[in-house]
């Protein structure tokens, strides 16, 4: 077995080092007194550093572990064609010596920018699927790989899977951690949430230990009930995989989806305006499709009252930095 233990609540599971953690715990001072409360801080998994970093290099930590112990030769994984965790996953495969294949969604773009252009740089192939849905296609390059005499590792879509979930468990730890070193307490967490391995593992992790805070998961592509279904059954199936004994349900979930704009990836005045705001407050950087939407579902929760002035709201901040160049021209 490769890989190695450590985090009391992940303990059970192998774990190899990718990600520069524990990431940083910052307090946004001026951004707080601007908007007149609440107490505003912020998580910056932007800054776990593999290949600009972003909150995959969690959950990849496990699941190249067990790609290790697979004796895996190549990393397959799926994806938007700017997708972060695509980009995240290639660099993992070039630091454990593996090759890696990307099945995107859609046709190759005449210029490649952003994160394809990442991926690129990594040595990545790149398979454009079309219109086809991708994880059967992935499924079936993966197929194609094998009757090559290769020794493929599927990593799921987002790297959201009980393993890869985990890593948000620890990640939890680690947070509170870092809480009890400062003597401050969260009264809210607000995250972005799409195929929810980050959610549903800092869910587990919070309730396995103790955390009576809300997280709150800012939906940027599936409507709320669909997400808060697979935020329980990811969950539930991860608190398993770790020996927990916890079960989670739909309504366990907190979950907005009022924030969702045009669609996925459809760029608008909330995220522009986001994005704008914390730059210009903090020179924090966010991306338009993830953290800049979820960014500005934390400033229009904050214009509807939702935290008291005095509440001290954390925002984890999950990278996708790269995506600030893929749709520059929707930013302008």
């Amino acid at each position: 077995m490769r890989g190695r233990r450590w985090s009391l609540l992940t303990e059970r599971l192998y774990r190899v080092s990718i990600g520069h953690l524990p990431t940083p715990l910052e307090p946004l001072h001026r951004l707080s007194s601007l908007l007149g409360g609440p107490e505003l801080w912020i998580k910056r998994d932007d800054q776990t550093g593999l290949a600009t970093g972003g909150n995959k290099t969690r959950k990849l930590e496990f699941l190249v572990a067990d790609a290790l112990n697979h004796e895996a030769d190549t990393l397959i994984t799926c994806g938007a064609a700017q997708s972060n965790h695509a980009r995240q996953t290639a660099a993992a495969a070039v630091k454990f010596g593996m090759a890696c294949t990307l099945v995107l969604r859609g046709e190759e773009p005449p210029r490649a920018q952003g994160n394809l252009l990442l991926d690129r740089l990594l040595g990545a192939e790149v398979v454009w699927a079309g219109d086809e849905p991708l994880v059967e296609r992935m499924e079936a390059v993966a197929d194609d790989l094998r009757a090559q005499g290769r020794r493929p590792y599927v990593v799921p879509y987002g790297g959201s899977n009980p393993l890869g979930a985990s890593g948000y468990v620890a990640a939890m730890e680690e947070l509170l951690a870092q809480c009890a070193e400062r003597g401050v307490r969260f009264d809210h967490i607000v995250l972005a949430s799409s195929s929810g391995g980050t959610q549903a593992g800092l869910a587990v992790g919070a309730r396995a230990l103790g955390y009576e805070g809300h997280i709150i998961g800012i939906s940027v592509d599936p409507r709320a009930d669909r997400l808060r279904r697979t935020l329980a059954d990811l969950a539930t199936a991860t608190a398993d995989r770790l020996g927990l004994g916890l079960t989670f349900a739909p309504e366990d979930f907190d979950v907005e989806d009022r924030y969702l704009g045009g669609g996925y990836a459809v760029i608008g005045d909330l995220e522009r305006e986001a994005i704008r705001t914390l730059a210009r407050a903090e020179g924090v950087l966010l991306d338009p499709v993830y953290t800049g939407r979820a960014f500005g579902g934390l400033l229009g929760l904050i214009r509807r009252d939702a935290f008291g002035p005095q509440e001290r709201v954390l925002f984890w901040h999950t990278g996708g930095i790269p995506g600030l160049f893929g749709f520059a021209e929707m930013l302008g």
